[in-house]
């Protein structure tokens, strides 16, 4: 079997000669973009970063909605975690937390 570092590497090239290819084509960009959920997490602050962190995870459908979410509770210098699923009315509420926010890419500096 191939390392998984050549595989990953071959992986990516592929997928952005998709990205650029859908870069060029609108039609493209759609049929693909159908296909496409996101995933992030939000993390929250902590004093103390190397002794807990706790964060949201949650993955989307492409048009935005909310397929799973759960709780993310860690102590890293015990290598510890526990993941908590988000029932429908916490998620209600975490949704209109961040109803304001907008997540806008740029790599500008």
């Amino acid at each position: 079997m191939a390392n998984i570092d050549e595989a990953a590497e071959k992986k990516l090239k592929s997928r952005m000669t998709k990205i650029r290819k859908c870069n060029r084509e609108p039609e493209e960009k759609e049929k693909f973009c159908e296909k496409i959920g996101t995933a992030f997490e939000i993390e929250f602050y902590n004093k103390n970063p190397d002794k807990l962190t706790d964060s949201i995870s949650m993955i989307t459908t492409p048009d935005g909605k909310i397929l799973f979410a759960d709780y993310i509770y860690e102590i890293p210098e015990e290598d510890e975690f526990a993941r908590v699923p988000i029932d429908d009315k916490q998620l209600k509420s975490i949704i209109q937390f961040f109803e304001d926010f907008k997540l806008q890419l740029d790599d500008s500096d």
